[in-house]
């Protein structure tokens, strides 16, 4: 029997991060795949990033992740969304040459060392004494595992919808992977049913851009990955168009032919990215939605059109686009469809990504229930790290709320569940004033390196930019300027009050009216800050004080992160908890206190109760008194 520290199930996202983390841990990985030609290709829309997934996407890069140098390599328009709006909002997104994409990752992943690729689909778990052990291929091979990550996508019991057509498919004309979510069933893992769905492809050759309105990306360029100094790509323009009246009443008139207003398609869909169905359903009163056609590669005629999502039948399909400005002759390449998949409620997973079920069973991406490519590639970085990690019997790798993006995604689903395909926001951010993109190396570098996926180089680079903010912040408290002439005539022209005395450069860059650029243009003032430190600089004196609350919110909130609890703790022996509570609190297990107080139903007062018992156990607060009442209130 073959035997590997490591097995990936599946080669989308989730799957590639994860083998690669493992692989690169020293770990002999074995990474399977239906098709090895699909390995990286983007099931959906040809972008990366968003907001709050450009957020992932940074964090994944100073983890030592994969995703973030390949959208640089491959991005054919570079945009920073929200850039009108603060620095806390502001979200890296890219337009990506499909084929390229792809391309780059399958060679990085076939030249990994210590990570083999082999087609294969997984039929069963072998598991004994709730311990994963390997796992049996369709033609009847075992093959043995210490840990198993699973990743299997949209191809788990996959079923496509194409109007009243539905067939069974992990994505169009490729097969589902059918029978492993059975064998996770019998084990007893609680299954669900997520529908999504993605739009027709275009022929450009047949769209009218003179009707559209042009939309440049940024310039220059930002790229993603903290490691890459310059972007080399071409880089084109994407197309805006908007649905109509017409539209709207060819969608209505058609929804009897609709799987999902027709009672097909029972699964849970996606409220932040719905259907052009669904839009027209339950946005009624808007005369038109906004469409975005976005080229698909340098190198293809086949055209995205980012917003008009739909399973209808082929023929109002045509339809619907030939009644769009700029549309009108417009030839499809190939429909758009819907597609259900089976998904395994998260809040059976640690924190980890493990199983709470299955020993060394990890789950990564949409099984998890999450949509998106970023979403996905952050939950296989991090169950490809704690994977390897067990293999070599160190201590996992958990990221918190207060750390990273990455631990807010990965604490909502496995705390709160998720009733729907779950996608993430900033919005979803309580500290993300402080989990801001520009900061990702400042904030999880160190942790990738001591992992040890993050070169010393790269390590040395995030060093010494922190060393570079907080020498530049040090110069500006201690630069004093005098009132002159120029410098007041200077400060009115930027709309702020002229100065009687003597003020340090920080005090006048806390002024809302006044950048870095205006001090530099105020009488000749030579800044002493490096070029790359600027941008955080003058974030962290605009901000101070916003940033300090935020400090202090994250210091108690660790305080209840530090309150351990055990994994075999009697919560149905704990006086004073409700029924429903200890249901819960059994059911979820949670690791700390922290987790337990974000659990759906878990009130205040049944915290306070937990440290009560804590205390009892180990005959003492495990924090002070007054930090206990305050996280009894919580």
């Amino acid at each position: 029997m073959e035997k590997y520290d490591v097995i990936i199930i599946g080669a989308g996202h989730a799957g590639i991060e994860a083998a690669l983390a493992s692989a690169r841990l020293g770990c002999a990985t074995l990474m399977l795949t239906l098709d090895s030609k699909t390995i990286g290709k983007m099931s959906c829309n040809p972008a990366i990033g968003g907001v709050g997934k450009g957020q992932l996407v940074k964090e994944l890069d100073v983890l030592g992740g994969q995703m973030g140098r390949a959208a640089d390599a491959c991005g054919i328009q570079f945009r920073i969304l929200n850039a009108s709006k603060g620095e806390a909002v502001q979200s890296s997104r890219c337009q990506i040459d499909m084929d390229k994409y792809s391309r780059y990752m399958q060679k990085i992943v076939k030249s990994q060392g210590g990570l083999r690729i082999k087609e294969a689909e997984v039929k069963k778990l072998i598991v004994k004494n709730n311990q994963i052990y390997g796992i049996i291929t369709e033609k009847g091979e075992e093959i043995a595992a210490d840990c198993l990550v699973a990743t299997p996508g949209t191809f788990l019991d996959g079923v496509i919808h194409v109007g009243m057509k539905h067939f069974s498919g992990g994505r169009i004309n490729e097969p589902a992977s059918i029978g492993l979510g059975e064998d996770l069933k019998s084990l007893g893992f609680n299954l669900l049913r997520f529908k999504t769905g993605t739009c027709p492809r275009l022929d450009k050759n047949t769209i009218d851009f003179s009707r559209l309105i042009v939309q440049y990306g940024d310039e220059p360029p930002k790229p993603f990955s903290f490691s890459t100094k310059k972007l080399t790509q071409k880089q084109v323009p994407c197309y805006i168009t908007y649905t109509n009246k017409n539209t709207h009443k060819i969608i209505l008139d058609n929804l009897n032919r609709s799987p999902l207003y027709a009672g097909v398609i029972k699964a849970t869909g996606v409220r932040y990215c719905p259907s052009i169905e669904d839009k027209i359903v339950r946005f009624s009163d808007k005369e038109r939605h906004q469409i975005f056609l976005e080229p698909q590669g340098l190198k293809t005629d086949e055209v995205y059109p980012n917003g008009i999502s739909t399973s209808l039948p082929e023929d109002v399909q045509l339809k619907i686009l030939h009644s769009i400005e700029g549309l009108e002759n417009v030839e499809v390449v190939r429909f758009g469809y819907g597609i259900e998949h089976t998904v395994v409620e998260p809040t059976q997973l640690f924190s980890t990504l493990e199983t709470k079920l299955i020993k060394n069973l990890y789950l990564a991406g949409q099984i998890n229930g999450t949509t998106g490519y970023e979403e996905a590639a952050a939950q296989g970085l991090i169950a490809g790290i704690n994977s390897a990690l067990r293999v070599k019997d160190s201590e996992p790798l958990v990221l918190d709320r207060s750390t990273s993006y990455i631990g807010v995604l990965i604490d909502d689903l496995t705390t709160k569940g998720t009733p729907e395909p779950y996608r993430m926001f900033t919005s979803r951010v309580e500290y993300r004033l402080i989990l801001r993109e520009d900061n990702a190396d400042l904030r999880l570098r160190k942790i990738g390196y001591k992992i040890g996926l993050v070169s010393k180089k790269d390590y040395f680079l995030a060093q010494m930019k922190e060393k570079a903010i907080k020498e530049g912040i040090k110069f500006l408290q201690s630069t004093r300027i005098k009132p002159t002439k120029q410098i007041n005539d200077n400060l009115s022209r930027l709309g702020t009050s002229p100065i009687e005395k003597a003020f340090t450069l920080e005090e006048i860059l806390k002024r809302p009216q006044v950048t870095l650029a205006d001090i530099k243009n105020l009488d000749h003032i030579k800044l002493d800050i490096p070029k790359f430190a600027l941008s955080q600089v003058e974030i962290e004196v605009k901000y101070a004080g916003f940033i300090q609350r935020q400090l202090v919110e994250v210091e108690k909130f660790k305080n209840l992160e530090k309150i351990k609890l055990p994994q075999d703790l009697n919560y149905g022996s704990i006086n004073g908890l409700s029924r429903e509570i200890k249901e819960k609190l059994l059911k979820f297990k949670p690791i700390n206190l922290g987790q337990a107080s974000r659990i759906s139903g878990v009130t205040p007062a049944a915290i306070s109760m937990l440290l009560v018992w804590i205390k009892k156990i180990n005959g003492q607060w495990p924090i002070s008194p007054p930090e206990r009442s305050r996280a009894g209130n919580n």
